[in-house]
């Protein structure tokens, strides 16, 4: 059975390390916030210029001025801090975070991330995709292994524009979740999810990767 998109989220928090500052993109990724395991310390980032978000808030304790990037409300910390979106993309564009979980459209087998438009589509932006995968130290990728039609979004190239070459370190999909080493190493298949076989998902897959 593949992968909800909450089973999604609690694989990537196992990404997760003790002391990371981690930004995490908008969709399934912001589901992460409440898959941290108890006791870590982790701190994460938002572009829009917060550090230090909570889980969501629970309906009816919502505060319409406490968002994350995707404008969903979150909740603060006791630690949580404030600040511009220009000292925020500082912090990205310094290398001072550790990891960011993202969303995508394709991934390719080189590690190339194709997630902010969809040609002919009306679109509001890149918004802080380009500079995280410049800037971040490890990109995580969560998204569904195939389209509503059925084609591989885990791809020899991607086809749609690209935020960035060669950035993405491990990719989990619905289906089975592959990483690498280094950026100069070749996807592995590292697991897969409960009754998926390694058959199925080299069927739906057109990217080369080793098992």
């Amino acid at each position: 059975m593949p992968w909800s998109r909450d089973d999604l989220a609690a694989r990537a928090a196992r990404e997760l390390k003790d002391g990371f500052y981690v930004n995490l993109g908008i969709g399934i990724p912001t589901l992460v916030a409440n898959y941290i395991p108890p006791g870590m310390k982790v701190v994460l980032q938002s572009e829009n210029g917060m550090l230090g978000i909570g889980p969501f808030p629970y309906e009816g304790e919502e505060d319409a001025d406490l968002v994350n990037a995707g404008k969903q409300t979150v909740t603060s910390l006791p630690m949580s801090s404030y600040f511009s979106s220009a000292d925020s993309f500082a912090m990205i564009r310094g290398g001072h975070i550790n990891l960011a979980i993202l969303g995508a459209m394709e991934v390719a087998e080189n590690g190339d991330l194709a997630n902010w438009m969809v040609p002919g589509k009306v679109v509001k932006g890149m918004g802080g995709a380009m500079d995280l995968v410049a800037g971040v130290k490890r990109v995580v990728v969560v998204m569904e292994h195939t389209s509503k039609d059925g084609e591989s979004k885990f791809k020899a190239r991607c086809d749609l524009p690209l935020t960035g070459t060669n950035v993405v370190d491990t990719l989990i999909t619905d289906l089975a979740a592959f990483s690498r080493p280094t950026r100069n190493d070749p996807f592995r298949l590292v697991e897969l999810a409960p009754g998926v076989t390694a058959e199925e998902v080299r069927r739906k897959t057109t990217a080369n990767y080793r098992e």
